[in-house]
């Protein structure tokens, strides 16, 4: 069986969970919710420690995760899990100051994505989300382990990526779309595009409002692109790079002189997602004269494939992140489908991809 065959399998089989919240009142809320779907929870614990003995011992086939708790935190029990006994976990994370960055240290740890909860700590608005919840705990129990731990370690790939600036096409511009998995793909992408290909960088990741922003503020540190979040008439230009803000679609409104200009939008979800990557690509395709290139990296469902029929039909080239490396091949797999995609490549060839397209002599 290929592992997009595993997957459709476990979907339609109870899947088994261990929760862990300092929260007894959420870890009541967590379980009914999975229950009522058919997950069984095999297991809850109160702290990161318990939570690792439940993992050694019922060998669940996801766990979800408190981040803020007595004794060992979620942080450290993600890192340990993943060291002993590897599995797939999604973080539960607050919306405060600070669970931005400890949601994405945990992912830098090896958890394979998150769920926001709705109102702090404890909160009796999670069960509004319950459909949500149970889909994403779906796809993380679906998630290659193996691939996102090797992502979380990413070192830049020893294949030579750069060229003189002459050797790239002028004004390019990369969108990049990805979910499930992505943001640790997404930095190490980030890290090896040199400034002298003078990308035009569009991202879209799935990921709430109250997240985005941290997560441009990383891709800055760890690129050297100038990264910024998104915001409604903005432009951008050669060596930069917008983050689509959470909760709102990322349209390109129009092209001239080699800048980008921007606008957000609260249209309807697209694919069941705002932002989603289908409009960015959409948009870009139709005001985007210049080169233009797409890549879909790992992430659930289809949303993308649209879009890529459209860079393709403007001539523009499309990467996509293979099966081997996608902690889920939902949307690279998508993509692939509609014949649309010139280059498939795993996660420490992307940035290779990208800049092989931009590459005087290339397609474009």
């Amino acid at each position: 069986m290929t592992r997009t065959e595993v997957a459709d399998a476990r979907s339609t089989t109870d899947l088994r969970a261990v929760v862990v919240d300092d929260s007894q009142f959420m870890r009541t809320v967590i379980c009914d919710m999975l229950e009522d779907e058919g997950i069984s929870v095999v297991e809850t614990a109160s702290d990161g420690a318990s939570g690792v003995e439940a993992v050694e011992q019922h060998d669940p086939d996801v766990v979800t995760m408190d981040l803020k708790m007595p004794g060992m935190d979620g942080i450290e029990a993600v890192e340990e899990i993943m060291s002993t006994h590897p599995t797939p976990v999604l973080v539960l994370s607050a919306h405060a100051a600070d669970g931005a960055e400890l949601t994405f240290e945990a992912m830098d740890r090896g958890a394979v994505d998150f769920f926001e909860k709705p109102s702090g700590e404890v909160s009796v608005g999670i069960k509004q989300q319950q459909d949500a919840l149970v889909e994403t705990v779906r796809s993380v129990a679906n998630a290659d382990v193996s691939a996102t731990e090797a992502a979380a370690e990413h070192t830049p790939s020893t294949a030579s990526v750069t060229a003189s600036a002459s050797e790239y096409v002028s004004n390019p511009t990369l969108v990049i779309g990805s979910s499930t998995g992505g943001p640790t793909v997404v930095e190490g992408v980030l890290s090896e595009l040199p400034p002298e290909a003078d990308l035009r960088i569009l991202i879209v990741q799935h990921m709430p409002d109250g997240f985005t922003g941290r997560f441009a503020e990383r891709l800055d540190e760890a690129s050297e692109y100038n990264v910024r979040e998104a915001t409604d008439g903005a432009r951008i230009g050669g060596g930069e790079a917008v983050v689509a803000k959470g909760g709102k679609h990322l349209r390109v409104s129009g092209y001239g002189g080699g800048r980008i200009r921007l606008s957000l939008s609260e249209d309807e979800p697209v694919n069941n997602v705002r932002p989603a990557v289908d409009v960015t690509l959409r948009t870009a395709a139709a005001q985007i004269d210049g080169p233009l290139t797409a890549a879909i990296l790992t992430g659930m469902g289809k949303d993308g494939a649209t879009g890529v029929r459209e860079v393709s039909a403007a001539g523009g080239t499309v990467v996509a992140q293979d099966e081997e490396t996608s902690a889920v091949f939902g949307m690279p797999q998508r993509a692939i489908e509609t014949g649309a995609v010139d280059d498939v490549r795993p996660r420490d060839e992307l940035a290779a991809g990208v800049l092989d397209a931009i590459t005087t002599g290339e397609k474009q």
